[in-house]
């Protein structure tokens, strides 16, 4: 893949130390799935990677989800359900 950033530039698979904040704390990790260009040393870390970090680092990860409670419906006829037709013309 060409680097977008110089002209000459080859951006190669690699691992990388990842870098972001969460608030005030410095995350890093390391060995995460990056391309580097060989010529101006550009980085590029790879977008998969960095939506699953996102997910795992969010503050409502690990959670309970809230259920909503149904009331009961009150019985109805199944509209899928075949009838039989009546012989009687």
């Amino acid at each position: 893949m060409p680097c977008n950033e110089c002209p000459a530039g080859v951006m190669h698979p690699c691992q990388a130390t990842y870098f972001t904040w969460l608030g005030e704390e410095l995350i890093t990790a390391p060995n995460f799935p990056a391309w580097v260009c060989d010529m101006c040393g550009k980085r590029e870390y790879d977008e998969h990677a960095v939506s699953v970090l996102a997910m795992i680092l969010n503050p409502e990860a690990g959670r309970p989800t809230r259920r909503i409670k149904r009331t009961p419906q009150p019985d109805t006829p199944n509209r899928n359900m075949h009838h039989p037709r009546s012989t009687n013309r």
